[in-house]
């Protein structure tokens, strides 16, 4: 690696942390007001013009929020899980393309870390599986039983439904053939994978509810019953990260869900204005998060019974009949 690849990437890698931090902070800011908007409520509206200080006044307050360690918990693992869970929704991104190759200065610039590796689908997968480790240890360590059951939750949910979540990419794949992230989003020139992956579509949108644990499928956080579960003994800046993490990842998986279904950075006039790939990306991954607060706001939470029963006998057959079928099309079809 050159000098000058070394500052790209340095660059890169920059933006795409201060855009999910940032995105961390004003997503939680749209959700509330969209949340309050479909409930007939106003939402936050003083801090700032438009309340759009919302997320500072609430960043600075967790800030300087004390911060408790109960004497019983495991305190290594206890400041770690945090970490652990917030690292993998930061490094996700690197093999997702962020737009097309751009002229600047004399220089050929990529839009993205890594977006043309030949593994890039295999590296999300390993990736998003990480984060379940901090959840897991979040709530062992804190040697709280409520907290405890959510981890407990939250692994058996995390690990049933990456099972259809990883059928879910195989779709783009054989379409792509390749499982270079890049590669699949110039096959999606013409028309967008959704258009021959319905059903896939569906699945991985699903599977990645659960796998962020959002509404309907919150179950390791049910407040009824585990009071706030996995992060119960968390507070200050320990309890931002975990919220962090879960924002982060629902930004990612949507840009993931964007790259795979719809076409990635392609839109009209891409040729002639190469800078309107990222901002086409941005408006997918927009509206899937605007999708994915309006199920919040608008399904009741799954009996956990019925959670992992839907993962197991309706997703998953249902992601392995879409495996079936792409692949028979595609041989019948010759490619």
């Amino acid at each position: 690696m050159t000098v000058e690849q070394f500052v790209q990437a340095v660059v890169i890698s920059v933006l795409i942390i201060v855009s999910l931090l940032t995105g961390f902070a004003y997503l939680t800011l749209l959700e509330r007001r969209v949340l309050a908007r479909i409930q007939v409520r106003i939402g936050p509206n003083r801090a700032g013009p438009l309340g759009l200080l919302q997320p500072v006044a609430d960043g600075v307050k967790l800030i300087f929020k004390e911060e408790l360690i109960p004497t019983q918990a495991d305190k290594v693992i206890f400041v770690l899980a945090p970490i652990i869970t917030l690292i993998p929704a930061l490094i996700i991104l690197a093999v997702v393309p962020l737009g097309p190759p751009i002229e600047l200065f004399g220089r050929t610039i990529t839009l993205g870390l890594a977006p043309a590796i030949n593994v890039g689908v295999l590296y999300l997968m390993a990736v998003s599986s990480i984060s379940v480790y901090g959840i897991v240890l979040a709530g062992w360590s804190s040697n709280n039983k409520y907290s405890l059951m959510g981890a407990l939750r939250s692994s058996a949910q995390m690990i049933s439904y990456e099972l259809a979540l990883g059928l879910a990419f195989i779709g783009p794949i054989l379409l792509a053939g390749s499982m270079s992230l890049q590669a699949i989003v110039d096959g999606q020139a013409s028309v967008w994978y959704i258009f021959y992956q319905p059903i896939g579509f569906v699945v991985f949108l699903l599977a990645s509810i659960a796998e962020v644990n959002r509404a309907p499928f919150d179950m390791p956080e049910a407040e009824q019953e585990l009071t706030a579960g996995y992060h119960s003994e968390y507070s200050g800046i320990k309890f931002a990260l975990l919220f962090m993490a879960e924002y982060d990842k629902m930004i990612a998986i949507s840009a993931i869900a964007a790259t795979l279904f719809l076409g990635g950075y392609q839109g009209p006039f891409l040729d002639q204005a190469p800078l309107l790939g990222p901002l086409y990306l941005a408006i997918k991954v927009v509206a899937l998060l605007l999708l994915m607060i309006w199920l919040r706001a608008t399904l009741p939470r799954f009996r956990y019974d019925r959670l992992m029963a839907f993962g197991w006998k309706i997703l998953l057959p249902l992601a392995l009949a879409n495996v079936a079928v792409t692949a028979v099309g595609i041989v019948v079809l010759g490619g």
